[in-house]
């Protein structure tokens, strides 16, 4: 998957969304990627290899986010969008954004939030590997059921090696060499490990920071259209993630908040991506996917910092 362009000129569905251009550079992924696996590295230096123990020891866990990711969330989603009745572009962006495996920031986001860090990295190194499959069935499964579609059809595909290759970059290199670091230089890990931390949040909050800054403009201008949907979808994922898991199947405080964010962090960068490359950058997709991107890096954070002063 590759982008050419230093901005990605939309081709909207709607009147309202004709001028929009959303900036995402190459420039800007390969950024984005390091910062992402530096995170990781910060999440894993405080991880042992027994922490993974747990999780075989514990399917159940596992189970219940892959049921709250690639169930319950696209399901949400489907009865979201036949409330709300949103333009039907609008919807075709929530139901990709459903069907795209968890984001790499989730890993972090748990760690902030003191909850099952190793739980949120196998569930995203599983959806991750398998999204080559999961999100262009899950999409072409949706689709069809959304309302005022037509006879509508849209269909793509994903390359199992793109896939891989990322998630090995920015999750298992940078999960590998912290937890050995973590093993065989425990007290070298202990001397940096608040500094690394420290740097790991101003990262994340450059994240919030830069994307805004790119596209201001954009989002000021049109983002009366997408911010209660994009709102409501967030707030409902991160909700049905902790009830399902922690009120109907009775796992712990520490799996079900891990659970709850790993459902309502999706990877819309890779959503993104997607709509460009597959769906002729739809301008109403492509503005769901840009805020989205936005704001569950805002909500989780908040999310994350309400959790950890409960702990």
């Amino acid at each position: 998957m590759k982008i050419e362009d230093q901005v990605i000129k939309i081709s909207p569905p709607l009147d309202t969304l004709e001028h929009i251009q959303i900036h995402f550079s190459t420039d800007n992924i390969i950024w984005l990627n390091l910062s992402l696996g530096f995170l990781m590295l910060g999440v894993a230096i405080e991880l042992k290899p027994g922490d993974f123990a747990y999780i075989f020891k514990n399917p159940k866990a596992v189970m219940t986010g892959f049921l709250s990711q690639w169930l319950w969330l696209p399901l949400l989603t489907l009865a979201l969008v036949w409330v709300i009745r949103p333009e039907y572009n609008l919807a075709l962006g929530m139901i990709l954004v459903a069907a795209c495996p968890g984001g790499n920031i989730s890993n972090y986001t748990v760690h902030l939030a003191g909850a099952n860090v190793a739980l949120s990295i196998v569930l995203t190194i599983i959806s991750t590997l398998i999204c080559a499959v999961s999100t262009p069935f899950i999409f072409q499964i949706l689709q069809p059921w959304l309302p005022d579609g037509g006879d509508a059809y849209l269909g793509f595909q994903i390359a199992f090696r793109d896939m891989f290759l990322t998630i090995f970059q920015l999750i298992l290199v940078p999960l590998i060499v912290g937890i050995s670091l973590n093993y065989f230089y425990a007290t070298f890990v202990q001397k940096i490990k608040k500094y690394i931390k420290s740097l790991s949040l101003m990262i994340f909050s450059g994240f919030v920071i830069v994307a805004l800054a790119a596209n201001f403009q954009q989002l000021t201008s049109y983002l009366h259209l997408v911010f209660w949907i994009v709102f409501i979808h967030n707030f409902l994922a991160l909700v049905t993630g902790y009830v399902w898991s922690r009120h109907i199947i009775h796992l712990s405080v520490y799996d079900s908040r891990a659970i709850s964010i790993e459902t309502g962090i999706q990877n819309s960068g890779l959503a993104l991506i997607l709509i460009f490359n597959f769906f002729n950058a739809n301008g109403g997709m492509a503005l769901i996917a840009a805020w989205w991107s936005i704001w569950h890096l805002i909500s989780s954070f908040a999310v994350a910092q309400w959790w950890r002063r409960s702990l």
